[in-house]
């Protein structure tokens, strides 16, 4: 379960009828413009839109419902990061906003994401859903609701408009675009002033700005300093941070080390920071291919220190709702990845304090095996089969974790490489 730990802004738009936007978090730009229908007809004057602010598009959803005004309530967990936006600054001036934090309970275990958005559904009287994946997680959480509507038919679903003779960008749309951007107006806004397709608005705001994927890496890496806070432990320190820089063609060697060098009581160790909206099918292609594995397995011999990813999955870079943090080295695996889920940040201080970690790594494998008998075992063409036969079944991945005598990690793990899950 969660609970509400803190509240800012107008508590009385809590008291209003109240619609629950949700939406996958990999939705297509060609849904867009349906979304943003609806925030333009929103009933501004009884209602109050409930959102998150965990994806790229409820990013969006929620910059244009307070652009038109619309009493909004945003829902975050653990702590509220975005406390410089110009347009949430405005609202909560204006006593047209409510920020309501969660709090897991500590009895309870689950998926952050989850327990909010099944907490959230029970609190309000209407779910509008914008893009909903199938195979998704929010798909089986509305099963039985009859309270919700859909805004875009993933079957009808049309491809992003293009414009059919594309004109050069003017300066002084580039300038009113920028200015929008840095204001937080948000995409929608952008598209009413300049009148181009939210697709050409994307691609240009990505062309003027930051690298997408730079910009949220260094976040990340933002947030991980925070979450060691540093600055009130005396024996854990900072000795060094690589930044990813380049030009075309030309790439430092320092590129290829870890980007912190820490050292806790006289122990150094190096971690590598990554985050990414979802969890990689392809883990070992995606996130650590062999010559980045190499390369931090010899910094580690030289270095003579453990080298360990930190890898952050879904919510924002600053505020991601799950945390993995497992040791890059021969033993490294999808399985043991998955495996070391961090549930809490205290969990990971306790791990970091003393470099507990280290010697809990190295038994890792041992427990899990002594506790699920064929865990890091390969699969068989049979074991295959008769997986994906179970799991189209509907068999519960807790079931299968009984019958295959694997762990979590394995099931899941196995069921991405068969294309199954995500």
């Amino acid at each position: 379960m969660m609970k509400v730990v803190k509240t800012i802004g107008n508590v009385k738009l809590w008291q209003r009828e109240k619609t629950l936007f949700l939406t996958s978090r990999q939705a297509p730009i060609g849904c867009y413009e349906s979304i943003f229908q609806w925030v333009e007809g929103f009933d501004k004057f009884n209602g109050c839109a409930v959102c998150f602010n965990t994806s790229e598009l409820e990013e969006e959803v929620l910059k244009a419902l307070l652009v038109c005004h619309v009493p909004t309530t945003l829902v975050v967990t653990g702590r509220f990061h975005d406390t410089y936006n110009v347009q949430i600054e405005q609202a909560l001036k204006e006593n047209r906003l409510l920020i309501l934090v969660l709090q897991q309970e500590e009895s309870d275990k689950g998926y952050t994401a989850r327990l909010r958005n099944q907490y959230i559904i029970n609190q309000v009287q209407h779910i509008v859903c914008g893009y909903i994946n199938p195979n998704g997680s929010i798909f089986g959480l509305l099963a039985g609701h009859d309270n919700i509507t859909h805004l875009v038919n993933r079957q009808e679903l049309k491809a992003a408009e293009q414009e059919t003779k594309p004109h050069r960008w003017t300066v002084a749309e580039d300038k009113r675009l920028l200015r929008m951007f840095y204001e937080d107006m948000g995409i929608h806004a952008i598209h009413k002033a300049i009148n181009r397709p939210y697709s050409t608005i994307y691609l240009r705001i990505k062309s003027l700005t930051m690298n997408d994927e730079v910009l949220k890496g260094r976040e990340f890496e933002d947030y991980v300093l925070e979450l060691f806070d540093i600055a009130h432990n005396d024996k854990l320190s900072l000795k060094e941070w690589r930044g990813d820089k380049s030009l075309p063609g030309i790439y430092p060697k320092s590129n290829s080390a870890p980007d912190f060098v820490f050292e806790y009581d006289g122990k150094p160790f190096a971690v590598e920071c990554k985050w990414r909206s979802h969890l990689p099918k392809d883990i070992e292609k995606e996130l650590l291919p062999a010559a980045r594995m190499a390369s931090f397995q010899q910094f580690s011999t030289e270095r003579r220190m453990p080298v360990y990813l930190l890898l952050g999955i879904g919510g924002l870079p600053n505020d991601p709702d799950n945390l993995f943090f497992s040791c890059i080295d021969k033993e490294f695996s999808v399985e043991t990845l998955v495996n070391s889920v961090i549930p809490s940040k205290e969990c990971l201080m306790e791990k970091i304090g003393g470099l507990s970690l280290i010697a809990k790594h190295s038994n890792h494998m041992q427990e899990q095996k002594a506790l699920y008998p064929n865990a890091y075992k390969p699969w068989s063409e049979d074991d295959d089969a008769l997986l994906t036969k179970l799991y189209k079944e509907g068999t519960s991945i807790k079931e299968l974790m009984s019958l295959f005598q694997r762990n979590r990690g394995g099931i899941a793990a196995r069921l991405r490489k068969l294309g199954l899950s995500k």
